[in-house]
């Protein structure tokens, strides 16, 4: 990892330290917020009542592409009756030995990512519910909406829905291949590996995981610490609804969920992100209490010069992290 970039990542374009003073050694220490007594019993509960929709995904052929895979596109049910739209990859050649749920950003998703070095697997790319191909007419695409959804509701707050969306892509990617069971990873990015790691608190049909720049943790840290994006509409609204804010979103942090994950994660973790603050994204990573891998990123949401050489290293850690699933 380069030393010399961090001087070229600068705060002067913001009003904050997107670093916020805080050391690797000190983003180690982050800790995460005291769970509700009845947090895992909610989320259970939830699981079970989503493993009763039956996904019925649907597949059309859509291309074949030059770097090797087949393109799909796939639709399935997930809960309250939503349609959820996503991309299959397949290998154009050889056996499929494994399965990838692969999340998106708050960005959304306009193509699958053809670069993940997983020639073996089927790589699922779900649109989460109001976003991307899943767009709905009730629903706002713009992030600075869609994540105040329903937030006054714990039981109707989108994020809730999209966490769903993950356990039906799941069973949807099991109902087209059931012997791919034991055999399936998570991969999410920002929003997807917040949303991820509350699905996969009570998710075993995930073997393994990995979070890149995780939001939702740490949430009541996450109100407090000046951000862009997502998390700056939320503390807007939290200035006006304090307490129902709070007691919603206590059910909805990332870190909480993690201290219930028992399958080997990898996470990928900014020192510097002006969209999603670092404590909160390292109050995942050591929430998690099985076997985990760090990977530090030096920043998150911002482009620097050393970028492309870490992804191409973060890339090589996934393929030898992933590589157990194949076996």
């Amino acid at each position: 990892m380069s030393d010399d970039s961090c001087n070229v990542i600068s705060n002067n374009e913001y009003g904050f330290d997107p670093s916020y003073g805080y050391s690797l050694g000190r983003l180690l220490e982050v800790g995460a917020p005291k769970a509700p007594k009845d947090f895992l019993l909610y989320w259970q509960q939830r699981y079970q009542q989503a493993l009763r929709v039956a996904p019925l995904p649907k597949a059309t052929f859509l291309s074949s592409d030059k770097s090797g895979w087949q393109v799909f596109n796939i639709r399935y049910t997930s809960t309250d009756q939503r349609e959820i739209r996503c991309w299959l990859l397949l290998p154009k050649y050889g056996v499929v030995k494994r399965g990838f749920v692969i999340g998106h950003g708050y960005g959304g998703r306009d193509a699958p990512d053809f670069h993940l070095p997983f020639h073996d697997a089927a790589l699922l790319f779900p649109c989460f519910r109001g976003l991307g191909l899943s767009r709905e007419a009730d629903i706002s695409a713009d992030p600075f909406w869609h994540v105040r959804h329903h937030i006054e509701d714990v039981g109707r707050y989108v994020l809730g829905g999209c966490v769903e969306d993950i356990w039906l892509a799941v069973s949807a990617l099991l109902d087209l291949f059931p012997y791919l069971s034991g055999h399936l990873g998570y991969l999410g990015i920002s929003f997807a590996g917040g949303i991820g790691a509350l699905a996969l608190a009570v998710e075993p049909r995930i073997a393994r995981a990995h979070f890149n720049v995780p939001t939702f943790g740490d949430q009541p840290m996450r109100l407090r610490l000046p951000s862009q994006g997502s998390a700056n509409s939320v503390q807007q609204y939290y200035r006006e609804h304090k307490k129902q804010t709070l007691k919603v979103l206590k059910y909805y942090d990332a870190a909480t969920a993690a201290q219930y994950i028992n399958i080997p994660v990898h996470c990928a973790c900014a020192a510097f992100d002006p969209c999603v603050a670092p404590p909160g994204q390292f109050a995942v990573y050591n929430a998690l209490p099985g076997e985990k891998q760090l990977f530090v990123l030096e920043a998150g949401h911002y482009d620097y010069p050393n970028q492309a050489h870490q992804q191409r290293q973060l890339v090589d850690e996934l393929e030898a992290f992933f590589a157990p699933l194949a076996k």
